[in-house]
């Protein structure tokens, strides 16, 4: 009980300051996009791009990341439960991630002079995280909740799982960076060698995306934290 109690300590040291890391990396984005970039909207096409890097740091960044924490940072629900929970949370990260890809492709599709869809890194690693993501999405409802799956198909699957939702958040963190620095970049222009305010803060955004994903990576495969079943008849639950 005492190892238990310990364990459940050594995590919350490390769950506080992700939790203050993501919503500060939040407030900044919005913070940027309101005082630099215009702030949002649902009609012009200038600013309406704003929403997509927005809505990408809270699906695909901070969402995510709780998402693949969610069996550790709730150990002491059923297995069921922390299912669907996780499914749910995945389920929001899939209605921001469309938002924010409409707003992508609408800004340059109206913009003037119109800018060409997916011709950056940026992009590139964006769809490949999209398409990753969408395959961990399905294929995870398929062998974990759909009931007609089989137990074979959930442990074989398992490992992958867990190593592609990893994968998936690198590689969420490395298209973020990316696009921060060449929104800032695009922006600035020949200023930014000048490293004005703005180029500050998006220096600011990446280097916190930086440290985020290196906390969430550690908390994620740290042995103690990961969940231990409560309950003898769980196995029948998975």
């Amino acid at each position: 009980m005492s190892s238990d109690n310990g364990r459940t300590s050594l995590y919350t040291k490390f769950y506080i300051p992700f939790q203050i890391i993501g919503l500060t990396l939040i407030f900044y984005v919005y913070h940027w996009i309101v005082q630099y970039r215009g702030g949002f909207s649902i009609t012009d096409p200038k600013i309406i791009f704003n929403w997509h890097p927005l809505l990408m740091t809270i699906a695909f960044i901070y969402l995510f990341a709780n998402s693949i924490l969610h069996y550790r940072t709730f150990q002491n629900n059923t297995k069921r439960k922390l299912k669907n929970q996780h499914a749910l949370i995945h389920g929001c990260i899939l209605i921001l991630i469309v938002v924010a890809g409409f707003a992508a492709f609408v800004s340059h599709q109206y913009a003037k002079p119109q800018i060409p869809h997916l011709y950056s890194l940026h992009s590139w690693l964006g769809v490949v995280t999209i398409v990753m993501f969408l395959s961990q999405l399905f294929s995870g409802f398929w062998c974990f909740l759909y009931p007609g799956s089989a137990e074979r198909h959930r442990e074989a699957l398992a490992p992958y799982h867990v190593f592609f939702g990893i994968s998936i958040f690198v590689l969420a963190v490395a298209t973020a960076v990316l696009g921060f620095c060449e929104k800032i970049i695009f922006c600035l222009d020949k200023q930014y060698k000048l490293l004005p305010a703005e180029g500050v803060l998006g220096n600011i955004l990446g280097i916190l995306c930086v440290f985020y994903c290196l906390l969430v990576v550690y908390m994620i495969t740290k042995p103690e934290f990961k969940r231990r079943p409560k309950l003898e008849y769980e196995t029948l639950l998975k």
